[in-house]
């Protein structure tokens, strides 16, 4: 019968704990992860000779990763120039002068179907009072350069699934790991889709501002990240799912992989960056130990999602 008592007092504590656990986690669901796939005009600027119209999805520049499209008028004729070679850097400057960049594509590329200039910005901080970012956009044609400037706002992203996470790599160089897709994930194997990108030291003094060579970055070829999702609830007990598969790059640049979310909630996406030749560049290993009561163990390398 003592024995009885025993058991039962346990089993209510760890209902009791559990549902604690469970009541704060559903709670922190009542959140919609809106799926945008409309481009829309973030800002137009005009000078001179051009009216150049940028576009995003949802028309808004969010933190992380950003797909945009640059469309450009002959402020007279209203006629789309085609031929042109457009570049494009964003500049953040904080409260103290400091100017840099983030992951960019400086040379944007002609799309003659659509009829639009593209490219891709990693935005690594919302503006704010202490946070100002600009783009200075450069329209060559027939050898005569038109530099176009803007003040923009890059807002919060509300959409956990498209987190980012910077870090410098055990080779002491900066590196960016930005989340493309999915947008709205299911319960069920997802197409994961990341950018992997490295900040490249200048070999050379500053010139005059905006010099390009001072705020450089590109993608990162030919790594592999390794992928170890967990769900760090307490009542999860950091349990990780089957059937992920590691994210390698394909021919757009971007890495592919796999993520089983077997059921919707908090995770946390715990990656190694390895190099080609196999070597960690950052990230550590998860243990697979099943610790319920306990928020999860995260490795040195991830990033928390929530859907």
């Amino acid at each position: 019968m003592k024995r009885l008592q025993i058991i039962v007092i346990v089993v209510f504590i760890m209902v009791t704990s559990c549902t604690i656990d469970k009541t704060d986690y559903e709670a922190e669901l009542n959140i919609e992860t809106t799926e945008f796939i409309e481009f829309k005009e973030v800002t137009s600027i005009s000078s001179g000779n051009y009216t150049i119209n940028i576009e995003a999805l949802n028309g808004v520049f969010y933190k992380g990763y950003n797909k945009i499209h640059l469309k450009v008028n002959n402020t007279l004729t209203n006629e789309n120039l085609e031929g042109l070679e457009l570049t494009f850097l964003p500049i953040m400057t904080d409260a103290n002068g400091n100017k840099v960049s983030c992951p960019h594509s400086y040379n944007l590329v002609y799309n003659s179907t659509e009829a639009y200039y593209e490219g891709y910005v990693v935005f690594t901080s919302e503006s704010d009072s202490t946070v100002n970012w600009q783009l200075f956009i450069d329209v060559t044609e027939t050898n005569e350069t038109q530099t176009l400037q803007q003040i923009i706002t890059v807002e919060e992203q509300t959409n956990l699934n498209l987190n980012m996470t910077a870090f410098t790599g055990n080779d002491g160089e900066q590196y960016f790991i930005a989340l493309i897709a999915p947008q709205s994930p299911s319960v069920s194997q997802n197409d994961l889709v990341a950018g992997i990108y490295k900040y490249n030291q200048p070999t050379n003094e500053e010139g005059i501002f905006p010099d390009p060579s001072q705020f450089s970055y590109s993608i990162v070829q030919n790594h592999t990240l390794l992928l170890d999702p967990r769900m760090p609830e307490p009542s999860m007990g950091n349990h990780s799912s089957p059937n992920n598969q590691d994210l390698t790059q394909q021919s757009d640049g971007l890495y592919y992989g796999v993520v089983n979310y077997t059921m919707t909630g908090n995770w946390t996406l715990n990656f190694i960056l390895q190099d080609e030749n196999g070597q960690i560049i950052k990230g550590t290993e998860v243990s697979t130990d099943f610790t319920p009561g306990i928020e999860g163990a995260k490795g040195e390398l991830y990033i928390d999602i929530l859907f």
